[in-house]
């Protein structure tokens, strides 16, 4: 059984399936098995837990969500990794590896009931249109504990209404910053430090509301008309 987490492990790993990585889908694997061991405790995982991990890659956090799962659902979009990933996965039966796009997963067939764990590091690009995935419809998962960029998760956890992503987060969690990842946990290291963050899905939202749509589209048009207003100002300032 091999762990990708190992740097020489993932370099042997990516050589024997002739793997290059792909900076355009985020491809930033956790290379500190400390960081990742932390990562995976912080989910709050307990044996009795359906889990999905989003963006499992070559299985560097899969291979330690998995014993502590009773059942996890691996989604990974790059096929070039599939047979890495399984390789990692080797002996972990309780593990389904999918290959899809996470944003054209059909999660409710996977988790009819809702209340599964979701674990993942998440591309930047993804951020926005997982979380609306993710929260908008019921039954919704229990929890989400996801690696992203530091600044998102500092904008997911501020006290006030921030911008657009703060108000839709918290409309549907309780959210909190864990802890924060250096770039060099990584391989390759980004160019920016990360941070995992825990949101805790409330049971109803904060904000009762017939249509959440349009309440994300009311909301969506007052932070475009306070973006408005700031430019006008700083126009007429430099003007």
């Amino acid at each position: 059984m091999i762990d990708p987490a190992d740097s020489h492990q993932l370099d042997g790993l990516l050589r024997r399936h002739r793997i290059e990585l792909k900076h355009g889908l985020g491809q930033n694997f956790l290379t500190d098995p400390s960081v990742r061991d932390a990562v995976a405790e912080a989910a709050g995982i307990t044996p009795d837990d359906d889990v999905l991990e989003v963006g499992a890659g070559v299985g560097t956090l899969t291979v330690a969500l998995a014993p502590r799962s009773r059942r996890l659902v691996a989604v990974e979009l790059d096929g070039r990794l599939i047979p890495a990933l399984r390789e990692s996965l080797a002996g972990h039966d309780n593990v389904e590896v999918v290959r899809t796009d996470i944003l054209r997963f059909n999660i409710r067939s996977a988790f009819p009931d809702g209340n599964e764990i979701v674990v993942g590091n998440i591309p930047y690009n993804l951020t926005g249109a997982l979380i609306r995935k993710l929260l908008d419809d019921s039954p919704r998962p229990r929890r989400l504990s996801l690696v992203v960029q530091k600044e998102v998760a500092e904008r997911w956890t501020a006290s006030s209404g921030a911008s657009l992503s703060t108000v839709a987060v918290q409309v549907f969690a309780a959210a909190r910053m864990q802890f924060t990842i250096p770039a060099a946990a990584f391989t390759p290291p980004p160019r920016v430090d990360s941070a995992l963050v825990r949101l805790d899905v409330r049971e109803r939202p904060a904000v009762e509301v017939d249509d959440l749509q349009s309440f994300f589209r009311f909301v969506e048009a007052v932070f475009q008309g306070r973006r408005k207003q700031l430019g006008g100002t700083l126009g007429r300032i430099s003007g």
